[in-house]
């Protein structure tokens, strides 16, 4: 049982630093956010809303729901 545990441990224990691969990954993940963010100040900007307000938010839903379709 307790080779079980540490043979477990072991395989499961955390490493120092990132692989190339989740760096890339995280990278483009974060990348991929700062685009909507910028698309959602642009789509408030153009259409005049002051906030973002429940209202702006249902729209730029929208306009992001018809972009993946």
């Amino acid at each position: 049982m307790a080779n079980v545990l540490t043979t477990g441990a072991r395989l499961s224990a955390p490493t120092k630093e990132p692989s190339f691969f989740a760096r890339l990954l995280r990278a483009h993940a974060e990348s991929n956010q700062r685009r909507a963010e910028r698309v959602v100040e642009q789509y408030i900007a153009t259409h005049g809303l002051q906030k973002l307000s429940d209202d702006a938010e249902r729209q730029t839903g929208r306009v992001f729901a018809k972009a993946s379709q």
